[in-house]
């Protein structure tokens, strides 16, 4: 499998690429976020995920299997545009938005080990705040 190992607070999963829908986001993120050491923190107006903010990190890429709802282990990068360059993963059900409004991510990963962990994460992101986030590719 070519993907993600995902090690966050004190969870380890596995996410494979979604490289046939989304190979522009895919080869964006192997050249320009990976490896990546950052904090993720509960998401703010998308409902249960988790969320790494980058700014105004221009990676070069448009819209490309985009989706609003993501589903539980999905993960998303939004390219910016509207709101800033942000990655989510969903662990629950997320309606993604920003303060300007709806927002469609990018769909290019998703969780296929560790997926059970994902509630426990996203009680640990609620309620302990900022926790440590490292994406390696396998």
């Amino acid at each position: 499998m070519t993907g993600l190992e995902i090690t966050v607070g004190g969870f380890s999963l596995r996410a494979r690429y979604e490289e046939e829908a989304a190979p522009r986001t895919v080869a964006a993120l192997r050249d320009r976020l990976l490896p990546l050491e950052s904090q993720i923190i509960h998401v703010r107006w998308s409902g249960q995920a988790g969320w790494i903010p980058f700014g105004d990190l221009d990676l070069g890429l448009e819209a490309e299997n985009g989706t609003c709802y993501p589903h539980p282990g999905e993960i998303v990068i939004y390219p910016g545009g509207v709101s800033e360059t942000e990655l989510l993963i969903a662990y629950g059900y997320v309606s993604f938005a920003s303060k300007a409004g709806q927002l469609a991510g990018n769909h290019f990963a998703t969780v296929v080990e560790g997926g059970q962990h994902l509630p426990a994460l996203g009680e640990r992101l609620l309620w302990e705040g900022a926790q440590d986030i490292s994406l390696r590719e396998v």
